[in-house]
Formats: structure tokens, sequence, C-alpha cells
């Protein structure tokens, strides 16, 4: 009988591996237990500015949520889009896939498909993010005598961490062997009202297939969906690479695609399991990735190689 796995992304990622360990433990199946993990993250005020409930809003002070899952075993995949006042947007992908003929729905569509599955509204925000996001609007630039953050105008330019702008990504194995994956997040923060980055977007933010393995994305969605990086990933385990070769290689294309456009570095990281339980993880310069894997009773956090880009 194959031993449960769980990986995730960041160090948060350690509240999600541990809720999806504990599920896999009870023999529940992979998607479960990788929507558990996302879910844990959601629900933890504490230990984001940047997933779930009081996360930092957009541009115009509206917070919006992304989520997709995907189960390994049947391809079955849900996701949903720029949804305000719902607090478990991976629920309610699990949600579209179980009960839709669809994988994606958007915007205030999806906000109603949730109240029709019973999922209640909520407010969203708290006094610290709000707080925060006063602070340090872009448009401070624009205000005589303010003391503005760094302008964020292009890729490049946008910080990437454990803190701000990104997203848990949970992927995990059961007992059974089969493969399931969650993404979920607020996207980036002060984006554009509408943006929405690669986090719901299966095979960019998440793929799982059981015959070649599950991988997930974070970073700047905008570069991972130029390269449909988690697909790549899983297509490049099916070709035979191991996840850590797999996600090294997806690093590089994106270096080499941000480059074509003079953006260095790109800021992405990916994290890769496969049917053997073997795990992979690699970033991009400055990315400074941590993820956190779990097996038996045991969490530990790593982190990924990365992967500089040719100059």
């Amino acid at each position: 009988m194959p031993d449960p796995i769980v990986i995730a992304t960041w160090p948060f990622g350690k509240v999600a591996a541990e809720a999806a360990l504990k599920a896999l433990a009870n023999g529940d199946p992979a998607l479960d237990a990788a929507i558990a993990g996302a879910q844990a993250v959601e629900d933890d005020y504490s230990c984001r500015t940047s997933v779930g409930f009081g996360s930092l809003p957009d541009r115009l002070g509206r917070l919006t949520l992304d989520a997709c899952v995907m189960d390994g075993k049947t391809l079955s995949c849900g996701a949903v889009a720029g949804v305000e006042h719902i607090k478990h947007p991976a629920a309610l992908a699990r949600r579209v896939m179980d009960k839709t003929p669809h994988v994606l729905l958007v915007g205030e569509a999806a906000k109603w498909f949730a109240l029709q599955q019973g999922f209640p509204l909520e407010v969203p925000y708290t006094a610290d993010a709000i707080k925060e996001w006063l602070e340090r609007h872009p448009d401070l630039k624009q205000r005589p005598g303010a003391n503005p953050p760094a302008p964020c105008d292009g890729a490049s330019e946008i910080n990437i961490d454990a803190d701000h702008h990104d997203t848990v990504t949970v992927l995990t194995r059961d007992k059974k062997g089969s493969l399931g994956g969650a993404c979920t997040t607020s996207g980036l923060a002060y984006k554009l009202p509408g943006r929405v980055g690669d986090s719901p977007i299966i095979g960019a933010g998440l793929y799982a297939d059981d015959l070649a393995g599950a991988a997930g994305g974070t970073g700047v969605g905008e570069e991972i969906i130029r390269i449909a990086g988690s697909s790549y990933v899983v297509e490049l385990m099916r070709s035979g690479k191991s996840p850590q070769e797999a996600c090294v290689l997806a690093c590089e294309r994106v270096n080499r695609t941000a480059g074509r456009r003079g953006v260095h570095p790109a800021r992405v990281a990916f994290l890769a399991l496969d049917p053997k339980g073997n795990v992979g993880a690699a970033c991009t310069a400055k990315t400074n990735f941590e993820y956190a894997v779990g097996r038996g009773d045991r969490v530990e956090l790593l982190r990924a190689k990365e992967v500089s880009a040719a100059m």
C-alpha cells in the first residue's frame, strides 16, 4: 500500500500539509485531502495575506478569490475565479467539478452558484489587511510628500514571497496511490479589477494525472500561464523526467520566455509529485521559495533549488 504524501507551497503550506496528511491518514481520497489542506490555509487569517479572507485586495479595494481542484484518477476538475464574499473557493471549485458539466465559473455567476450550493455570503476584510492596503497602495506614488512602496509596473518588479502576493497549492497521494491537487489564492495584491492569474487555470496553476504525476505553480501567474506551467511539468514527468528535473526545466523555460521580453527575473516556483511518491521543487532567481512536505506523521519545510536566468 502506498504511503500518503503531501507537498504544499510556502512556509504556510505546513498548515495545509498537516491538515491534508491527517485526512490521508484517515483514508480520505487524495482530492478530498488536498482540499482539506487548502481550506486550512483559507481559514487561517494569521499565516498569509494572499490566500482567502483577510488578504490584500485589488486596486479598488475589492477582495476576489480564485481556486481550482483536480482528481488525478479521472482527470475531473473544477475552478472558480474572481469570486467575492465566498470563504472557501477551493470547496466551491469542487462543486463546479461535481455538480456541473463545466470546468470554470467566474465572478458574479460563480457567487450565485455558490449560493445555490448553500455557501453563505461573508465579509472578507480584516482591519490589518485594510490598513496595509491603504499604507502600501501604489497610488501613493502620485501623492506629494507620501512615502510610496516600490513601483510594480512590470512582472520583474513584483515582490513574491511567503508574505505577499501568493498562493497555496497542495498536491497529495493517497493510500491507493491516486493523486489530487488544489490551488487557492486571492491573487496579486493591488491587481487591476478583473485580473486572473494562473491559480484557477487547469494546466497552468495545477495539473494532476495518476499516470504521470501532479504539479503546481506559484508566483507571478502571468509567467506561469505563458508556458502552461503545471501541465508542462507533468508532461516532462510523463516523458521520464524526475519531479525535480521537471521543475528545474519549467523554471528554465520561464526564464527563457521572460528573457524574450526583457524581464529578469521572472519570479515563479513549481513543485511536483510523481506516482511513486518522489517530490521536487524549483524556483527562479530571488523567489526564495520554501515548501512543505508531509510523510507519515512528519511535516518538514524545504528550500527549493534556485534556477538562475542565463545572461
